[in-house]
């Protein structure tokens, strides 16, 4: 029989891990306290914990039994953490060790960190870079707290108003709603740093900061291994693409949230729209003049490749427009008309649509030898509501033509191998967004591709926002590695981020990303929301018809581009 009998109220709370281990302690006691004693001797400990669906942060005092599952930097949100906790530490040293720096955060490196640089002074010397990064030390060692203050909202803004932050007071009167805001204090420095923090800097042991031009890389570990710091590499062409992209964006007058937001509210968005897509075409059509230098041999094949919802079919139609003013003979191809049937896929055991065993690569290879030999050749056309491949349209590479091909691991020695492949031209496409929330916390290029993702997948590939999710992490996993590692083959690289897309996508994500109930997925659509509700929409209509964001909202041009030999033929006997 039940026996109930009563109690006194307890003054403890427990703590319950997902491995059955149970914690307990005085009521409001911080989360912090709870997953050291968990995790006494971890290298990487958590960061982070999730609680009741909510990503929690450890500075968080534990007033009732919770289940707890904590988050380590090896994890996404984990890492994402780490680096904003990294960044915040950067930033308190640098006031103290040279006061006065403007510090900004520009992009991330390939072997994992930031590229800093300051303004309006001179490069930090490296004396200067060696005191900042012993100064950074110092405060680790000494394990500062990080406190976090609940601010009421007027207060706040009025405090970055007073503190030379008018454009993050102006930031919080437009988007945030809550009545309190979180400021984070270190040492002598206060800021907010658009997400959670670590409690103190004794999490924060793997960095180190190392010259590069005239800035620096604040390097971290990458999640694979979170407690090695990968040897720094020269990242030369990719450099040049993120500096093409800084002049872009001084072209335009815009660099952060705030000034997209003006540029929206003073009517002058339309100006940096057009401007955007007039420095894209400027680009393509640059690479198009440099294939058509090429001698014919080293252009019948071009290859263009990149991560997911990077704009590159698209890309490859603008390129083809540009190639055939320059006189050349341009056929698209789309590898991901060579994928598996998706029952063909089920059979084999297959289920990851972005690792190149889900392309017919020997079909593939074969009709690119045929094709070179100047044979008709019947294309694939797969559609991806059913899963299923039929036949497309059929093919004759005839003089002065151009196989232009796109695909996710179109830069992969093995699609092309040998011969076939020698003497293709090779493009690289990526999203690599340079714009900010502000000085200190950038925005991800990945997020950009999310975004342009999920929007595509439920207006074009009948994926539901939590399916798009769910694939995400494997998306991702693929490109590091079948994609990335392939990026250095590139002749050319073209960035297809656009300073203006976060506000024209916004409308059309917002919906999307509310309708996701799956508690692990919640998390991510909340944590992109939370990015969004910086930027004012703006309406896709003054999109213009050939922009690469048309292949994500619809609605534009390119969409259907692809002339057949016999258009063609009338074109060139008009």
């Amino acid at each position: 029989m039940d026996h109930v009998t009563r109690a006194q109220p307890r003054d403890t709370a427990q703590v319950r891990l997902p491995d059955g281990r149970v914690y307990e302690g005085a009521v409001g006691t911080p989360l912090a306290v709870f997953t050291r004693a968990a995790y006494p001797d971890a290298p990487a400990p958590p960061v982070a914990a999730v609680i009741n669906g909510e990503l929690t942060e450890l500075c968080t005092e534990v007033i009732q039994d919770s289940d707890v599952r904590p988050t380590f930097i090896t994890e996404s949100e984990g890492i994402r953490i780490y680096t904003r906790s990294l960044s915040f530490l950067l930033l308190a040293a640098a006031r103290e060790v040279c006061p006065g720096l403007r510090l900004v955060v520009d992009h991330s490196v390939p072997f994992g960190g930031y590229y800093c640089r300051v303004l309006h002074r001179e490069p930090l010397s490296a004396e200067e870079l060696s005191a900042l990064e012993a100064r950074m030390r110092q405060m680790v060692d000494r394990d500062v707290p990080i406190v976090k203050e609940d601010v009421p909202r007027e207060e706040a803004c009025r405090w970055f108003a007073e503190n030379g932050a008018q454009h993050k007071a102006e930031l919080f009167d437009y988007a945030w709603n809550e009545p309190t805001v979180p400021l984070y204090r270190l040492g002598k420095t206060r800021d907010y740093f658009f997400g959670a923090l670590v409690p103190s800097t004794g999490y924060l042991r793997y960095f180190a900061l190392s010259p590069y031009h005239d800035g620096f890389i604040l390097r971290f570990p990458r999640r694979e291994r979170p407690t090695e710091l990968r040897t720094p590499e020269d990242y030369g062409a990719l450099w040049q693409v993120f500096q093409e992209y800084v002049r872009w964006l001084e072209l335009l007058g815009v660099y952060d949230a705030w000034t997209v937001n003006e540029a929206a509210v003073n009517g002058r968005l339309r100006e940096v729209i057009l401007v955007s897509e007039a420095l894209h075409e400027l680009r393509v059509g640059e690479i198009a003049r440099r294939i058509g230098d090429l001698p014919e041999d080293e252009r019948r094949v071009v290859l263009v490749a990149g991560p997911s919802s990077a704009g590159k079919t698209t890309f490859s139609k603008r390129l083809a427009v540009q190639l055939l003013a320059q006189g050349l003979r341009p056929y698209p191809v789309a590898m991901d008309d060579y994928f598996l049937p998706r029952a063909e896929m089920a059979q084999r055991g297959l289920t990851d649509f972005d690792h190149p065993s889900a392309v017919d690569l020997p079909l593939f290879q074969q009709q690119v030898q045929r094709l070179l030999e100047g044979e008709l050749v019947q294309l694939p056309r797969f559609d991806f509501p059913t899963g299923e491949r039929h036949r497309g349209q059929e093919l004759r590479l005839g003089r002065d033509a151009v196989l232009l091909v796109e695909g996710l691991h179109c830069l992969n020695p093995e699609v092309l191998p040998g011969q076939l492949g020698t003497h293709a031209f090779r493009i690289y496409v990526s999203a690599l967004t340079q714009l900010k929330l502000d000085d200190h916390v950038r925005l991800s290029t990945t997020d950009t591709r999310l975004v342009r993702r999920l929007v595509r997948d439920v207006a074009f590939r009948g994926y539901s926002p939590e399916a798009t999710l769910g694939m995400w992490a494997n998306v991702r996993r693929a490109e590091k590695r079948n994609v990335f590692p392939h990026q250095g083959r590139a002749h050319v690289m073209f960035n297809s981020a656009l300073a203006y897309e976060w506000s024209v996508l916004k409308p059309l994500v917002e919906p999307l990303l509310r309708q996701v109930r799956h508690p692990r997925h919640r998390l991510e659509a909340q944590r992109v929301l939370d990015t969004l509700r910086w930027f004012k929409p703006h309406p896709k209509e003054e999109v213009p018809a050939t922009s690469i964001l048309r292949e994500f909202i619809g609605g534009g041009v390119l969409a259907d581009y692809f002339p057949s030999p016999e258009e063609r033929a009338a074109r060139r006997r008009g």
